[in-house]
């Protein structure tokens, strides 16, 4: 609630107001505390003064009732008490909803919240997929070559396509990019494949939030609030954590620097934040640090709610200067240990033990000290947190299928898009591949039959070139012989006349054929 400008958080045992600052809310914050001691109504209350400043605000429902800031509250007895405890109705309190946008990354219980794979980044994607160190540095190279062939990873089938193009081409890319063993790439393939059955497929994909149309105002000038649906995504608390993070990165990588402002131009609310640095690697812990650290001069004030101040790191907590915590339970040295560190971590006001009074706070009390105009922290006082103005618990169906399909962005987000992107691209290339295959197998087969055809062709001709010769072989055998046969029995049949009588002519011819065959068969011999 606003008074006086400042927005008014709760009142001390004096009956003192208790406010946050405006410019100084972008200096974050921590609302802490046990379950069931105020946490949530402490981010309504506070979430409601941002959206009547103009604020947009985000907000993560994880228990399902925070979407009742749509609906104005119902008086009751109770209600009536703690207005006149606080004197709330000489400040203009009144009963009633604020605009809210609903969101829903299963797309049941708001408007489907989407993201692409290349925007998530490598880093981030690693942590929601569970990658060791080496595994991540081969997820990083498959992003590294995507971007490096323009090709645009949007949802899971387009991961999982680039990865098995990966290692179908390994041989290819291990010089320019070092070598990729086909175990590891398994493993991350079959880490895909697992997210995608944990609802990760409805989560990737195209219409991809842009983060601008979290900084409208709506009719009145009032802040809109997006709730984001955590009652089912919580129980993937990777893929819950690495998504606010991702939001978290997105808003500091797009929105300009613009330094201190009068009030914040967005602030954010993390619950169960514990889940955001649990098994987080220190890369990622220093990125979170950093991000936390810059993106005040971003105009964004980042609220972490959590049971404990223990669950931030210590590098983190350092920046949050806005501080609510409720009650905490000790029962164990260790609990008890924690209570001293967090009731340290307050500038001590001598009027009470901070530690003995953080034990015995009752629900909807808290410790608290905000950051005063010259930025210090105030000392830590014991104080009643006001009443929210809307609705406690959650909504109908009815107020929720009211509130989604209403919002002028449902139109926008409400239908899943496919367009063109790496897996259409590498399915055209792995036909193009296989066909340019297949004609190279048909081509070496034409080939092959071509050669065989020409070897054939070629014994044919050496075949008729070889019978050719024995056949002219033959027939001057045949010629030489006939020749030397008549001119040897002419010759013979001389000479038996010689010797004289019939018997002389007859061996005289007999021997000079054969003698005449022996000369001529040598002369062609040779």
């Amino acid at each position: 609630m606003l008074r006086d400008g400042k927005i008014w958080v709760a009142d001390n045992d004096a009956g003192e107001g208790i406010y946050l600052l405006p410019r100084m809310a972008n200096r974050h914050g921590l609302i802490a505390g046990a379950t069931g001691t105020g946490k949530t109504v402490t981010a309504r209350v506070l979430a409601e003064a941002f959206s009547e400043m103009g604020v947009p605000v985000f907000l993560a429902d994880v228990k399902g009732d925070l979407a009742g800031i749509y609906a104005p509250g119902n008086d009751s007895e109770d209600m009536q008490k703690r207005i006149a405890r606080f004197g709330l109705a000489e400040h203009g309190f009144s009963y009633q909803g604020y605009p809210v946008t609903l969101w829903d990354i299963y797309g049941k219980n708001g408007i489907p919240l989407r993201t692409t794979v290349s925007e998530m980044g490598p880093i981030l994607m690693a942590r929601i997929l569970q990658l060791n160190d080496l595994q991540s540095d081969i997820l990083s190279i498959v992003y590294r070559i995507a971007d490096d062939r323009g090709l645009l990873l949007i949802d899971l089938k387009d991961l999982k396509s680039m990865i098995n193009y990966v290692m179908d081409h390994a041989k290819e890319f291990t010089e320019e990019y070092g070598r990729m063993s086909s175990a590891s790439m398994g493993a991350i393939l079959r880490a895909v494949v697992a997210l995608e059955g944990e609802g990760g497929d409805q989560f990737f994909g195209e219409t991809a939030l842009d983060i601008n149309d979290w900084m409208q105002l709506a009719a009145g000038g009032k802040g809109m609030i997006n709730i984001l649906d955590s009652q089912s995504l919580i129980n993937n608390g990777r893929l819950y954590s690495t998504f606010l993070l991702w939001l978290l990165s997105e808003l500091f990588e797009n929105m300009p620097e613009v330094g201190d402002l009068d009030r914040p131009k967005m602030v954010f609310f993390f619950d169960e934040a514990h889940l955001l640095f649990k098994d987080t690697p220190k890369a990622l812990l220093d990125k979170i640090e950093q991000v936390v650290k810059l993106i005040r001069s971003k105009g964004v004030g980042v609220y972490f709610c959590t049971q404990n101040p223990k669950d931030i790191p210590d590098g983190v907590l350092a920046q949050l200067g806005n501080r609510v915590q409720h009650a905490l339970r000790a029962y164990t040295p260790a609990e008890q240990k924690s209570v001293r560190a967090a009731a340290q971590s307050f500038r001590e006001n001598p009027a009470f033990n901070t530690v003995e009074t953080l034990q015995a706070l009752g629900t909807g009390e808290a410790l608290i000290s905000m950051l005063g105009e010259d930025g210090i922290p105030t000392v830590v006082e014991k104080a009643y947190v006001l009443p929210p103005q809307s609705r406690f618990g959650a909504i109908s169906d009815a107020e929720r299928d009211q509130s989604i399909k209403g919002s002028i962005l449902y139109t926008k987000y409400a239908e899943y898009k496919d367009p063109e992107s790496a897996y259409e691209i590498l399915q055209r290339l792995g036909l193009e591949e296989e066909a340019a295959a297949e004609q190279a197998k048909a081509d070496a087969l034409a080939a092959k039959e071509q050669a065989r055809e020409q070897a054939a062709k070629e014994k044919a001709e050496q075949r008729e070139a070889a019978q050719a010769a024995a056949a002219k072989k033959r027939a001057a055998k045949s010629v030489g012989s006939t020749v030397a046969g008549t001119v040897g029995r002419e010759a013979g049949k001389a000479l038996g006349s010689t010797f004289g009588g019939r018997f002389g002519k007859t061996l005289g011819g007999n021997l000079g054929a054969s003698l005449g065959r022996g000369i001529i068969g040598t002369l062609f011999k040779n």
